[in-house]
């Protein structure tokens, strides 16, 4: 352990014996839970880390009795501007809206996409009036999916139905229904994959079945169509992982047609722009008035195309 004091954004930490020959980087990522460690290494690399008044670096190691200090620097957030982008509205009330997301959009704004997401369309259709929770970045924004996934996304007009929308996310209660394209030809009509989705343990981008440190994850498929080589597919979330039907279906050696990530070595005779994935059904108690609310996304066309050609 170390002692700590701390001010404002300066911290200070005195080693003790529990935490000595420990990396630094390992070490400060350790005791501040908000800072990511590739965050804690950039601010070594830029001398702001201090051990006994000397900038040290990230391979350094703590020895019993070392003062160390630093400060963070002023969060700088780049601006959001709202942007005049065509919206597929498959729900609006004043409390919430529905849209069916395209494929390519990224969801929030984030390094490298800080125009063009579904954020920037949403602050210009409902003219700032959207959740604060998730910040500057996610005003609105209370579950996502990836840039590649097209289908439903819900937005959140306050707080008071972004609160009563993520509870019912973390009670599993919101009903998700995907359309999706596996590898190969599955053999059972249905099929529950139950297995834990953490980090992958060296490629941190990724995610993986992780028994030691992952997270439940559950999702129910059913066949809905045989192909020669490929299954379409329905997969109805019972939790929600990052990329967990991806991870699922490559766990069982059936990843995703045209996914670059998780179906390593198989290479699309079709042109995809990423998994052939949409969120095609969404259900949910109104958060104001309780009642039952569901909406279905077409699919896009170039998911009809594919099941034309196949």
């Amino acid at each position: 352990m170390a002692s700590k004091t701390e001010q404002n954004r300066i911290y200070c930490f005195q080693i003790t014996e529990e935490t000595e020959d420990e990396r630094i980087d390992k070490f400060l990522s350790g005791c501040i839970g908000s800072l990511s460690r590739s965050y804690i290494q950039k601010l070594l690399k830029e001398g702001l880390v201090q051990v006994n008044g000397s900038p040290v670096k990230a391979n350094y190691r703590v020895k019993c009795d070392d003062e160390v200090r630093f400060e963070l620097p002023p969060a700088s957030e780049p601006d959001i501007l709202p942007e005049k982008i065509p919206l597929d509205i498959l729900f609006e009330d004043e409390d919430v809206l529905v849209v069916n997301k395209p494929k390519g959009m990224v969801v929030h704004p984030a390094a490298g996409h800080y125009t063009g997401t579904l954020v920037n369309a949403v602050m210009e259709h409902c003219k700032g009036n959207l959740s604060g929770i998730n910040g500057i970045l996610r005003p609105g924004i209370v579950h996502r999916i990836d840039r590649d996934t097209t289908g439903s996304v819900i937005i959140c007009k306050n707080d008071y139905s972004h609160n009563r929308i993520a509870a019912q996310l973390k009670e599993h209660s919101v009903v998700r229904r995907y359309h999706a394209i596996c590898y190969g030809v599955l053999s059972e009509d249905e099929k529950t994959i139950s297995a834990p989705i953490g980090r992958h343990p060296t490629d941190r981008k990724r995610m993986a079945v992780n028994e030691k440190n992952g997270k439940t994850a559950v999702t129910h498929i059913k066949v809905l169509y045989r192909f020669p080589n490929y299954t379409y597919i329905e997969c109805r979330l019972e939790t929600g992982r990052t990329h967990q039907i991806r991870v699922h279906m490559a766990s069982i050696g059936h990843p995703l047609l045209g996914d670059e990530v998780y179906a390593a070595g198989r290479k699309s005779p079709y042109k995809l722009e990423g998994q052939c994935l949409h969120a095609k059904i969404l259900g949910f108690e109104h958060p104001r008035t309780g009642t039952y609310i569901e909406t279905d996304a077409p699919l896009p066309e170039y998911f009809q195309h594919l099941l034309r050609i196949l």
